[in-house]
């Protein structure tokens, strides 16, 4: 018999919305504020990453030394200047926004677990739409506990009332996917900017498109046995 999971764990930036080429634009502006180029390894290497890691392996990158203070400056540019560009346009991920609203006319409780900050994630929910989820889980908000560690996923599958192993999560990048397996999750990983090859603990498509919620029901029927 054909049924849904028990729930749902988003990712956001590259998942939901295709704003990492939003972030490539701050983040190219900010290094050469610094002095520097952003490289196409450092760019690769913050995909999913929370901004304390991303500030760390910029200033690295460029040789400056890891101020506090100028990284914090840094960050709060950065952060301010991802608002604009959210404001001005937000695209959803092919096949995104269908499954969203597949899964609520469906039930599925639904959580957003991402590592952008709270400040920025609440302008991305205005394009997004709040409704959909029933928590949701920032950078800012796990005590330093970021993804790659599988604390975010472990909180909001809390949240939900529904334990991560009977939990389905769709992430894009290399840290939130070993995030979410970390915690037990079904993982659905969605190709975006980093090529991240099948294995075992998670799912590989190019794509949302043609997916629902009966699809991610199938998916974590057949992780769980």
């Amino acid at each position: 018999m054909t049924r849904v999971p028990e729930a749902v764990l988003w990712d956001m930036d590259g998942t939901l919305i295709d704003s990492e080429k939003l972030w490539d634009i701050g983040l190219h502006e900010l290094a050469e504020q610094l002095g520097g180029r952003l490289s196409q390894q450092t760019r690769d290497a913050v995909v999913g990453s929370n901004m304390e890691n991303t500030m760390l392996e910029i200033f690295g990158s460029l040789g400056l030394e890891p101020d506090p203070a100028a990284m914090d400056k840094a960050a709060a540019w950065l952060t301010e200047r991802t608002m604009e560009l959210f404001r001005l346009s937000l695209p959803w991920r092919p096949g995104a926004r269908e499954v969203l609203e597949s899964l609520r006319d469906n039930n599925v409780p639904m959580a957003l677990v991402t590592s952008t900050e709270r400040a920025l994630t609440e302008v991305a929910l205005d394009s997004i739409g709040r409704s959909f989820f029933a928590a949701t889980i920032c950078g800012d908000e796990v005590g330093g506990r970021n993804k790659p560690d599988p604390a975010p996923y472990l909180m909001a599958a809390d949240l939900l009332g529904v334990p991560a192993d009977r939990c389905v999560a769709i992430e894009d990048s290399p840290m939130g996917m070993q995030s979410a397996v970390a915690a037990g999750c079904t993982v659905l990983v969605v190709l975006a900017e980093v090529p991240i090859a099948p294995g075992e603990g998670w799912t590989v498509r190019n794509s949302l498109v043609g997916v629902d919620a009966f699809t991610l029901g199938a998916l974590s029927a057949v992780e769980l046995g």
